[in-house]
């Protein structure tokens, strides 16, 4: 069994310097996040505005996203990352965890990684207004009245960042991380991850997920309908560690387990 522990937000973000070098004899770590222990129900809240466009499918509420296990026990969403790298390749984050698009009230992707002093690139596919409010290591609210025009925002800070609508959507959340280096992963549906051209050495690898756990609800006033809405407001995210020793040109696995605390 792992031993995990609740930290700031911040510890999934370290700020110190990094240096590209050409990486020779690389090698690879890859996993996998399970959920172990009993299922836990995941948060949702009623989808009460433009449901032509965000209920197509008549659920009336909409999963939250904020954890996603597959039928394999994987848990999709969760950062995997090395701690306090500070050498390796050059950045090579996936161009679709840095685009985000607002389509049937969802962002997409849930989880974003963009490097610090990059583009971030927003678009909305909804012919409804949308706003894409961040708060965190960026401050900014930003408004989508128009289908497929893409928003650009330079990241400077590293930290987390999390978005919310403020155009009455009010279950429409997700989670940018401004990163120094590249060597983060998010986990897919099945909850695999893979890092690859890692320097040979020994290293921290670490596992984020964003808190499903309700810390408080508020009532708060939606300024198109002028009614009172629910508001869901989350605990500290779940972080885990491990050590790893990365071999020239070797491949390394490492697996982890999340539960309810």
């Amino acid at each position: 069994m792992f031993a995990f522990a609740l930290l700031s937000t911040s510890q999934a973000v370290p700020e110190g310097n990094y240096e590209v070098i050409d990486v020779h004899d690389g090698g690879a770590i890859s996993g996998t996040v399970k959920w172990a222990g009993e299922p836990v129900k995941p948060p949702s809240l009623p989808i009460t505005k433009d449901s032509e466009v965000c209920d197509p499918e008549g659920t009336k509420n909409r999963d939250m996203e904020r954890l996603i296990v597959g039928s394999g026990g994987g848990v999709e969403n969760t950062v995997v990352y090395l701690v306090d790298v500070t050498r390796g390749k050059a950045m090579d984050l996936p161009e679709t965890r840095r685009i985000l698009d607002q389509k049937s009230c969802r962002y997409i992707p849930h989880v974003a990684l963009v490097a610090a002093d990059a583009e971030y690139k927003l678009k909305s596919s909804d012919p409804i207004l949308h706003t894409v409010h961040m708060m965190g290591a960026a401050d900014f609210n930003l408004p989508f009245p128009f289908q497929n025009q893409f928003i650009s925002r330079t990241l400077h800070k590293p930290g987390v960042i999390d978005l919310k609508c403020n155009a009455g959507h009010i279950w429409m959340n997700g989670i940018v991380l401004v990163v120094r280096h590249p060597y983060y992963a998010v986990t897919d549906e099945h909850g695999e991850f893979q890092l690859t051209d890692v320097p040979p050495g020994e290293y921290q690898i670490a596992a984020w997920h964003e808190s499903w756990k309700v810390a408080r609800e508020e009532q708060t006033l939606d300024v198109g309908s002028q009614k009172m809405t629910k508001r869901l407001f989350f605990g500290e995210p779940v972080i885990m560690q491990k050590k790893v020793e990365v071999k020239g040109s070797a491949k390394v696995t490492v697996n982890f387990q999340l539960s309810a605390p």
